[in-house]
Parts: C-alpha cells; sequence; structure tokens
C-alpha cells in the first residue's frame, strides 16, 4: 500500500475477487433465469406470455390436462417447483426480468394438493410449478399459479417465441381439460370455505346411490309425469334438438316432509349416470354460480337443488342476503342458454313461499309435480316395502293403515323401525301387532313436533298465501 492507494498488484486481486463475487451472486440470484436461457437457447425476456384463468376447483383438471399433453409423442419437461417470498407475485414475466424481485425467487419443491375422488382414489395435482417444455423443435414454458393480491385468482401461463405458440397451447390445455374433467359423471357437490385470502372453494364426490324405482311409492301417474320431464327427455336429446326445443329444463317437486322427494331425485341421478350430478343444498347455496357454471361446463348435466325454498321464497318475505341469492339463480338459470343440456331438479316443503318469477315461468320451471301425502292404498304399499324381509304378524293390517291416515313415507318408516326395536328388546323374533300399537304410542307421545319432522298430516295450513298457483301442500 502506498500514500496515492493499492498498488498495481493488489488492485488487480481486489478486482479479480470482486468479479469472483459478482459471477457467484449472480449465478445465485438468477438460476431460473439461467435455466429459462438455456432451455429456449436465447434470453427469453421479451418474449410474450399469455395467460388463463383458472377456477380454484379446475386445478386438478389443468394438471390431467397438462399429463395429458405431455403424453403425446415427441413431447417431455423438466418441471420445478418455485419458493418466493410472501410479497412476490410470481409470473414468467417476473422470472426473466432483471431486478431483484426475480432475484428473490428461487427453485423449491414443486407444489402439491391431494384431493379424494370417488371410489377410494385420490389426486396429487400440481399447484405451483414450472414446466419447461420440450416438442421437437420448439419450445415452451408453462406456468401453474396463483395471484394473492389484490384477490386470489388461479391461472395457468405460457411462454413462446411466439405469441401464437403460447395461445394454440391454451387451447389445447382447455379442450383437455374438457375431454378429461375429473368431475365429469359423477356426483358432487361444492362447499366454501373462509380463510384469510378469501372464500376457498372445495368439491366432495359422492357415491351414485342406488335407488329402486319399486321404492317411491307414488299415486299412478306421478312418478311417470317426473320420468317424461327427465328421463325421456334425455333419452331423446338429438331428436328435441334438431326440432328446435330446448334442452335446459327444470322440474319441481312440492309437497310435505318425507313424502319421496329426495328418494325421486337420487332415483333421477342413478337412471341417468352418463350425467354429471351437482348437489346444492344448505351451505353450498351460496355457491350457485360455481355449480351452474360446472353444469354448463359439464353437461350434459343435473342440477339438484334441495330445499329450493330457502333461496327463493317471495321476494317481500326475503333478507337482503337471501333475495341476492336468488337474483344469482335466476340470472345463472338465464344465462346458461336455452340449448344447455342442464336438467334442473328443484324440492321443497313450501312451494306456496316460492318466488313467481322462479316457479311460474318456463324455462325456469317447466314442470311442477306435487307429491301429496299417501292414501289407504299407497300406506298399505309402503308398510309392506318396509316389512319386506321381516318376521311381521299382523291380524288386521288395515287397522294398522287406517291409524296412519296423514303419515308420510318417512314417518311409517320410523314406525316399522321402531316397531321392530321394541321386539327385539322383548326378545322376540316377530313383530307383531302390539309392537306397532308400542311404537305408534311412542311416536304420538312425541307430539306435533315429531310428527312434523317425520312428515305426518296436521290440520295447519301454510300461513302464506299461494303465490305460485301450485296446490297447498299439507303439513308444516
Amino acid at each position: 500500500m502506498t500514500d496515492n492507494g493499492p498498488s498495481p498488484e493488489e488492485f488487480a486481486a481486489s478486482f479479480q475477487r470482486l468479479l469472483e463475487w459478482a459471477q457467484t451472486a449472480a449465478l445465485r440470484q438468477t438460476s431460473i433465469q439461467f435455466r429459462l436461457r438455456e432451455h429456449f437457447g436465447t434470453d427469453p425476456s421479451a418474449f410474450p406470455a399469455t395467460s388463463l384463468d383458472i377456477a380454484e376447483y379446475d386445478q386438478p383438471n389443468v394438471h390431467v390436462a397438462l399429463e395429458a399433453y405431455l403424453a403425446e409423442p415427441g413431447r417431455s419437461a423438466e418441471s420445478m417447483g418455485l419458493a418466493a417470498a410472501s410479497h412476490v407475485e410470481v409470473n414468467l414475466s417476473l422470472l426473466v426480468a432483471p431486478g431483484r424481485h426475480a432475484a428473490s425467487v428461487e427453485p423449491g419443491p414443486v407444489g402439491r394438493t391431494v384431493i379424494d375422488l370417488d371410489e377410494g382414489a385420490s389426486l396429487a395435482y400440481v399447484t405451483m410449478g414450472l414446466f419447461l417444455v420440450t416438442d421437437g423443435e420448439s419450445r415452451l414454458a408453462v406456468l401453474l399459479g396463483r395471484q394473492r393480491f389484490p384477490s386470489q385468482r388461479y391461472f395457468v401461463e405460457a411462454m413462446a417465441p411466439e405469441q401464437e405458440a403460447g395461445e394454440a397451447f391454451l387451447a389445447d390445455l382447455r379442450g383437455s381439460m374438457a375431454a378429461h374433467n375429473v368431475y365429469r359423471r359423477k356426483v358432487i357437490s361444492l362447499s366454501g370455505t373462509q380463510g384469510p385470502m378469501g372464500t376457498s372453494t372445495d368439491v366432495a364426490f359422492h357415491p351414485r346411490k342406488p335407488a329402486a324405482r319399486e321404492a317411491i311409492v307414488l299415486p299412478a301417474g306421478l312418478l311417470e309425469r317426473v320420468e317424461r320431464s327427465t328421463l325421456e327427455f334425455d333419452r331423446h336429446t338429438e331428436a328435441l334438438r334438431e326440432r328446435g326445443h330446448h334442452l335446459r329444463r327444470g322440474i319441481l317437486l312440492h309437497g310435505p316432509p318425507g313424502t319421496g322427494k329426495t328418494l325421486t331425485a337420487t332415483y333421477l341421478a342413478d337412471a341417468l349416470p352418463h350425467r354429471t350430478v351437482l348437489i346444492l343444498t344448505g351451505k353450498s347455496l351460496g355457491l350457485i354460480r360455481a355449480t351452474c357454471t360446472m353444469a354448463r361446463d359439464l353437461q350434459p348435466s343435473m342440477v339438484i337443488l334441495e330445499d329450493i325454498d330457502l333461496v327463493a321464497q317471495e321476494r317481500t318475505q326475503m333478507n337482503t342476503n337471501t333475495t341476492a341469492l336468488l337474483f344469482e339463480l335466476l340470472n345463472e338459470i338465464d344465462g346458461m342458454g336455452e340449448d344447455a343440456d342442464v336438467i334442473f331438479v328443484m324440492t321443497t316443503n313450501r312451494a306456496d313461499l316460492l318466488e313467481p318469477a322462479l316457479a311460474a315461468r318456463p324455462g325456469r320451471v317447466d314442470q311442477a309435480v306435487h307429491f301429496p301425502l299417501p292414501d289407504s292404498g299407497s300406506r298399505t304399499r309402503l308398510l309392506e316395502l318396509f316389512c319386506d324381509g321381516v318376521q311381521v304378524d299382523l291380524s288386521d293390517a288395515s287397522r294398522l293403515v287406517e291409524r296412519t291416515e296423514g303419515a308420510s313415507p318417512a314417518f311409517l318408516r320410523e314406525l316399522v323401525r321402531k316397531a321392530g326395536l321394541f321386539a327385539t328388546v322383548a326378545g322376540e323374533r316377530t313383530v307383531s301387532e302390539h309392537h306397532f300399537d308400542q311404537a305408534l304410542a311412542e311416536l304420538e307421545e312425541g307430539g306435533r313436533l315429531t310428527r312434523s319432522i317425520l312428515g305426518a298430516d296436521t290440520d295447519d295450513a301454510p300461513a302464506a298465501p299461494v303465490a305460485t298457483g301450485f296446490p297447498i301442500p299439507r303439513g308444516p
């Protein structure tokens, strides 16, 4: 060291160390950029990136579609995960651009989530990952990612030297998503979970329950009317389309609780195994838009909306939240288009409360079917059905049928079950008349609430006037 500064030798050594440090830091900070340059064979910072927004529930479909795309001869891909600070929104433009944000993204494990499918199967799908795709001489970068701010969104992004190549890839991916959709021909329901980043949508798979037609005991011709508006339409879809008839249709099953509305909907779902069935009930009624979007994308499909009166009550009786859901339902049905091959099956215990804009307009509800409490002949058939396989000794079955006037099928099923319990407790293999007497007496002791829950008749008429023109169902 001299008074004027370092010697030439010292300066050269310091400068060499600076260069080595800079090279090491650059490689560490831009390792993903280096890999992208190597993949494309040139600097991709000016390449166009094309993005496709996807629904949260469609992430598994993107995964299987990408797998199918890469399975084509001549195609392969290297995958890597991305680790970034929580405030950094990762996209392809950021990854290839110089700057401190790109430097904060480093290679990491590929992010995956496991979803339970039907019949015990599961799928581990990619939620965050970068795929460097080779297709013959062509090169493509694909990013599966999530944006968290200002609102949560999921996307697939493609980068290629020419924008047309990225757009063509995304078009192929959308077609493959439709062809390999994990929800197609399944029975599913949606639910929402509120979290710090907004509402997360979950999809649950349900078994397609067998439901024998003989188990549905209704007045003569009533089930046939339901089948004409659903099964017969389904059998003749192409002929109806050729004649210019609309395919979208809605059917309303209304009547007292326990009269077979849900069982009939289950029977329809089982009888149409080629249709995707989406169930809306309870809290999931707030996911009307997502459910209807899936129904349109997965047609032919069927949407079962149980207890539709929770959403579609006559507007003067609604609160603000319920009114918003009703308008959302009406908009989604109308916006789906008449040529959409979607069946809406709606059930309610209180048709008298329904909003006329839903219930009295063709194209929303094309057929309303009232499920009455069973008459004596139907009660006889129901008791025989529920006693099948049970050792029963009734000296006068007509007496029991007469005593259960006004009872619903659900009430009769519980009566048989409880009579069997009394016989079992008494150590008797045969269910006799006095066991039915005991069971009926205990159900009667439950009073109006028990009878209401099980669908037994009461003398109370609905408090609201008829707004739809449908018969007033008896019961609460």
